[in-house]
């Protein structure tokens, strides 16, 4: 399969994922609106766009945009979103049936789909050790989004962010202790490409 064929496939798993969620986000009894606001208030909607927007432009590159700035960050994020979903959250009661496909697809078959996108296809130019710290602006952005909504809204998309029931210390904490996490994922998948491209450097 070649880089961009993979790209392509992503991108099209992604989208439908998204689709479907925010198809079963304006059908709420919530109406249109509050649904929608709904959709928008969770990291895992927004990294499976992000993944999205990012497998599209790929899609559209000649070499399968392996070499897209966003691409590291966005596979790190959705690996994450996919990590902490089944060590955190993968208890919560979702009905059967259209819901429980769209969170298998978008906690599940995105995060699997997009690590394989890198894994198969990773960079061939050597990652600096400073990118995996730009990529945490995404997971930054989103705390600062989710925490200013919360206290204007009174709704935290997640108890580990729920500040009312924790406090702002432990909370802060907990957005400390994610961000670690996902430096730790960041250095991983950077190690891993830079491997790959020296392998094949000395190969060549």
């Amino acid at each position: 399969m070649h880089a961009r064929t993979a790209a392509v496939l992503l991108a099209v798993l992604a989208w439908a994922a998204l689709l479907l969620q925010l198809f079963l986000s304006l059908g709420s009894d919530r109406g249109m609106l509050r649904g929608l606001s709904m959709f928008l208030a969770y990291f895992t909607v927004l990294t499976n766009l992000l993944v999205a927007t990012v497998a599209t432009f790929a899609a559209m590159r000649a070499d399968g945009g392996i070499e897209l700035r966003w691409r590291g960050c966005a596979v790190t994020a959705i690996a994450l979103v996919g990590l902490g979903y089944h060590l955190l959250l993968r208890g919560e009661d979702i009905p059967p049936g259209p819901h429980s496909l769209a969170n298998i697809l978008l906690h599940y078959a995105v995060p699997t789909a997009a690590l394989l996108w890198w894994i198969a296809f990773p960079p061939r130019n050597r990652i600096a050790a400073s990118a995996p710290w730009s990529w945490l602006a995404w997971p930054a952005i989103y705390a600062a989004y989710a925490l200013a909504r919360g206290a204007a809204s009174g709704f935290y998309p997640y108890p580990f962010i729920d500040v009312p029931a924790l406090g702002l210390p432990r909370v802060l904490l907990n957005v400390a202790g994610l961000g670690v996490a996902f430096l730790l994922a960041g250095h991983a998948l950077r190690a891993f490409a830079n491997r790959r491209t020296k392998a094949v450097a000395q190969a060549s």
